[in-house]
């Protein structure tokens, strides 16, 4: 199945009510670019709120914890999410597993969770510049979505609408510099084929497989011709309807031919 380019805008710990005007473009832009498919993972206080007034984009949340409920302060439920209107969650990015000491397992447990909950996920992977000058990302980040990639055999014939695999290089992430489309290439036909190795052909096959690290629609363009290269998850080029939606742009101009 060919699946729509997917756009995912990651908020981070960044908006306010104040910026329901930008989700507001954002969504409006949305509905004229419908060959790709558009959503914003907002902080937890305005999943409500965008989600009430969106009309064509996706509404998710940037993480989960992964237990249904408890003793668990500060933290919150991928049912909870859901209830405020989140159709997706973020799981495994690299300043979560750096800042807050997330190991695979963790991931993983979060995920099968968030699944449970009915959610979507987007399962970010990633290396490290000393990873990657080492030789070693390919193997790294194999591994590493190996461990954190839940293990839910009764979804298979939904694996394609249910997960996005996201590799966003920790290098790359807020410095301006993005990865070389070769490098790009090099770790989405690495992905691709763990995820035919794991789900099978037809299956793996489905999953969209999105970049992340300083994508901005000066080079977007390139970046989406990359073969297995199926969308893009961006930071603080989404904060802003005219930078978000460029990419987006960008996204669906080989679709307009």
């Amino acid at each position: 199945m060919t699946r729509r380019p997917y756009i995912v805008g990651n908020w981070k710990m960044h908006g306010t009510r104040a910026m329901l005007s930008e989700a507001r473009a954002i969504d409006r832009a949305a509905q004229r670019h419908m060959k790709v498919e558009v959503a914003l993972a907002p902080p937890y206080t305005l999943i409500h709120p965008i989600h009430r007034e969106a009309e064509q984009i996706g509404v998710g949340a940037q993480d989960c914890h992964h237990a249904e409920g408890g003793a668990h302060t500060g933290d919150i439920s991928a049912a909870m999410i859901a209830d405020a209107g989140a159709k997706f969650v973020i799981l495994g990015h690299s300043e979560r597993r750096t800042a807050h000491g997330e190991t695979d397992s963790r991931v993983q447990a979060k995920a099968e969770s968030a699944l449970a909950a009915g959610l979507r996920i987007i399962m970010c992977c990633g290396e490290s510049a000393e990873t990657r000058e080492s030789g070693n990302a390919v193997a790294f980040v194999k591994a590493q979505l190996r461990g954190s990639l839940p293990a839910f055999e009764q979804l298979l014939g939904e694996l394609g609408d249910r997960l996005t695999v996201a590799y966003e290089p920790i290098w790359a992430i807020g410095t301006g510099t993005a990865a070389t489309t070769d490098d790009i290439a090099e770790m989405h036909a690495a992905i691709r084929s763990l995820l035919v190795e794991l789900y099978g052909e037809e299956q793996g096959n489905d999953v969209r497989i999105i970049y992340g690290g300083s994508v901005k629609p000066e080079n977007a363009t390139a970046i989406f011709a990359v073969p297995n290269v199926g969308g893009a998850l961006v930071g603080g080029a989404s904060l802003t309807a005219d930078t978000f939606m460029g990419i987006a742009l960008a996204a669906s101009e080989p679709f307009d031919v």
